[in-house]
């Protein structure tokens, strides 16, 4: 698999690593995505998709936090990835990110999965 190092980006709160893995982008969010940190993570992912990648990947193993804002940042990678003939896939959701996803209804419209390397399985858009 290809295995490339994209970016990062970095504020005291929010740390965001990009990397591709075969046909996907690999995005990290590390530490609490909110009002204040959603452009760290908004970035990336419209670059990857500008980029020509249609299958982001989030790997939310290190995300802290999420509240409506950062929630907002991924549903709309997931429109413009959907409308790209892509997707957004979901992995490794900490308990306190996945209950904001499972009250707001969001887990129902991604991709969901345990963990990174079933993701990166899933050969689905």
């Amino acid at each position: 698999m290809d295995r490339g190092t994209v970016g990062s980006a970095q504020s005291g709160r929010l740390l965001v690593e990009v990397r591709e893995e075969g046909p996907s982008a690999v995005v990290t969010p590390a530490g609490e995505l909110d009002h204040h940190t959603a452009d760290l993570l908004r970035e990336p992912l419209e670059d990857c998709l500008a980029k020509g990648f249609k299958r982001l990947v989030i790997d939310c193993s290190r995300l802290e936090f999420c509240d409506s804002t950062g929630l907002n940042v991924l549903l709309g990678a997931r429109l413009k990835a959907e409308a790209a003939g892509g997707g957004v896939h979901l992995a490794g959701m900490q308990p306190v990110v996945a209950r904001v996803f499972e009250i707001t209804g969001a887990d129902a419209v991604f991709t969901v999965h345990d963990t990174l390397e079933a993701a990166l399985a899933d050969d689905s858009a």
